[in-house]
């Protein structure tokens, strides 16, 4: 490993910079240090921090950290050419480049603006057939994805639709009171608020958890029965 000060002290020569310049520049850093300190560190008396030293590096423009302060970088894939073959390779580069066959497309990262939606103070085994009045809800900020058919999102309590919906999950529900066979959905019977899967066959109309550890709950002629949304999906 080299001299840490010794390099310090080479770049900032070779950048006409004196000891209260670089004391100055790390200002821009939130780094507040007198001069003393930049020659202490040059003498070896003490060693800066890992921030300040990156901070240093910026400032004396040092780009191969690993070379300027370890020694030969392994994978410097120049390391085993002479002056000729990094100026012959560093020229095949810029011809490359001339291509545009070879550039590097950046990633546009776009931030997700907040979505306003309504998510449910109850959990989805709450029994009321009110479920959806608007005093069971609260308006939340969500960043995540929310599919845009989305009317509200409801907790699940219970472990009845695993292994694809879990305990605690937020799903968004489309509000509707019509659902064909196969779809899930949020649902009231007899008392209780039910996530399941809606199945009507000829022998009657039942609600029908993923869960196989759970039996079909079988949909009455006279109970009271209502539907108040199928699962958001895009």
């Amino acid at each position: 490993m080299k001299n840490i000060g010794e390099v310090i002290s080479y770049y900032r020569k070779s950048r006409k910079m004196s000891q209260i310049d670089i004391s100055n520049e790390l200002v821009k850093y939130d780094i507040h240090i007198k001069n003393a300190a930049v020659s202490a560190w040059e003498k070896r008396n003490i060693i800066p921090s890992a921030d300040t030293l990156l901070a240093l590096c910026e400032i004396l423009k040092i780009n191969d950290i690993y070379t300027e302060f370890i020694g030969e970088n392994p994978n410097d894939p120049f390391k085993d050419l002479n002056e000729e073959g990094i100026h012959k390779a560093l020229d095949y580069i810029e011809l490359l480049k001339k291509t545009g066959e070879y550039k590097k497309h950046s990633t546009e990262i776009i931030a997700l603006k907040p979505r306003i939606m309504k998510v449910a103070l109850l959990s989805a085994s709450a029994g009321t057939g009110n479920f959806i009045d608007d005093e069971n809800f609260d308006e939340v900020e969500i960043y995540d994805s929310v599919p845009r058919k989305a009317d509200f999102g409801v907790y699940l309590d219970g472990d009845s639709m695993e292994p694809k919906y879990k305990n605690e999950q937020l799903v968004w529900i489309e509000q509707t009171d019509s659902l064909d066979s196969g779809d899930i959905g949020l649902f009231y019977l007899d008392g209780k608020t039910y996530f399941k899967k809606y199945l009507k066959k000829a022998t009657g109309s039942f609600l029908i958890s993923l869960n196989a550890k759970y039996k079909p709950i079988s949909i009455g002629e006279f109970s009271c029965f209502k539907i108040f949304g199928r699962l958001a999906i895009d």
